[in-house]
């Protein structure tokens, strides 16, 4: 998301699981959510370390930063994507970095590549104009690269461009586009449709191989944005891998914003559902970021599950009002408030599985999206293990 965030001396607070939250474990070792994965029992998570890359870095001519989606390749490298539409610092790509640590510590992170995603026709996306708003990246199982775009809301049809997931290979490539449902497209950004830079920043591949996409927070028909008074609700849209089409979709309801901003500040409070992992073929780990100006972020590490009972609401037009349905179920597993151990809190928009350690404890990565805002922001990523009960 594009807005610019500042975080003030950010507080984390591990929350233990009381009964055991079954994490997948990657067969392979490595990233490719679409493989077959095991259930490993999980009480709690323990930070073992952060780097970050500061504001202003340059890799290959061109400012580094901006990282809104993450995953672990199948090699322990990972990809990431950056959201930098064009028109700002340079051309929309993508990069693959080496994240290292043990299960003390330090982590260090290293850009090894950087790459252009192209378009149709073979060309890269310019770098002096909007056209995409990249947000999440994904391995498919074929080792090519899925990817999602918030799209750009304009009142021309020269400015404006619908958002999309599609495939391309890990050069950057274009190989197909999925056939996401009409009802996220931009259509006047008042009375229905998308939201402005609300869109698709949760992307992630089941074990099943089903791509499931969500908007950060509510499309216009499905009622208000979240507020400090009131949460909202998104929708989780599961794309078939082999047709490109839809198969069903979910309601995943967001808690109400939970600090505000002060008064007389520059930007207003949020919440919005920043990325998500899938841990089985209908179980996720959901990441709610949280921001009020002044104060900082809050993020929300949360089991999500598609039960028996969860209702398919693709024929339901609209989630406001008296709609009935119930939707995807929630459990907090960590919460993240305001500071911890001295640590700056960034704009957590990115999670991935890690590297497994000798003792055989998965880690969880997460990475945040730092504006390309260089006094209070950097390009930080947090590192974790994943502890038995």
């Amino acid at each position: 998301m594009g807005f610019a965030r500042h975080a003030f001396g950010p507080r984390w607070a591990v929350v233990s699981v009381l009964t055991a939250l079954a994490l997948a474990v990657a067969a392979c070792g490595g990233g490719g959510n679409g493989s077959d994965l095991t259930e490993s029992p999980v009480a709690s998570l323990k930070l073992i370390g952060t780097a970050s890359l500061p504001t202003g870095t340059v890799f290959e001519g061109v400012e580094f930063g901006g990282i809104s989606g993450m995953d672990q390749a199948t090699d322990g490298s990972y990809w990431a994507i950056s959201d930098d539409r064009g028109g700002e610092r340079g051309t929309p790509r993508f990069y693959n970095l080496s994240i290292d640590y043990t299960a003390t510590g330090p982590v260090t992170v290293k850009i090894n590549r950087q790459t252009f995603m192209q378009r149709e026709d073979g060309s890269a996306f310019p770098a002096t104009a909007r056209t995409v708003d990249p947000e999440a990246i994904r391995l498919a199982p074929n080792g090519n690269l899925y990817w999602s775009s918030e799209g750009n809301w304009g009142t021309t049809a020269a400015t404006l461009f619908q958002p999309f997931v599609r495939e391309m290979t890990p050069a950057g490539q274009f190989v197909r586009e999925f056939k996401v449902p009409a009802i996220y497209n931009y259509v006047d950004n008042t009375t229905t449709g998308g939201r402005s830079n609300k869109l698709f920043e949760a992307l992630t591949v089941a074990t099943d191989g089903t791509v499931f996409v969500a908007n950060e927070d509510a499309l216009i028909q499905d009622g208000p944005i979240t507020t400090v008074q009131a949460g909202s609700v998104v929708r989780v849209t599961a794309l078939d891998p082999a047709t490109g089409a839809s198969k069903a979709q979910y309601a995943y309801q967001l808690p109400k914003i939970p600090v505000d901003a002060p008064a007389g500040a520059p930007f207003g409070p949020d919440n919005g559902l920043s990325d998500f992992l899938a841990i089985g073929k209908k179980k996720f780990i959901a990441v709610e970021r949280a921001f009020a100006s002044g104060i900082g972020n809050t993020i929300r590490l949360v089991l999500t599950e598609i039960t028996d009972s969860t209702t398919n609401v693709s024929s339901i037009a609209s989630l406001a009002g008296g709609a009935t349905y119930t939707p995807m179920t929630r459990k907090l597993l960590l919460e993240m408030p305001i500071t911890y151990q001295g640590v700056k809190l960034d704009n957590i928009e990115a999670i991935t599985w890690g590297k497994t350690l000798p003792n055989g404890h998965r880690t969880i990565v997460l990475a945040a999206d730092n504006n390309f805002t260089a006094t209070t922001q950097a390009n930080q990523f947090i590192v974790f293990e994943v502890l038995p009960e």
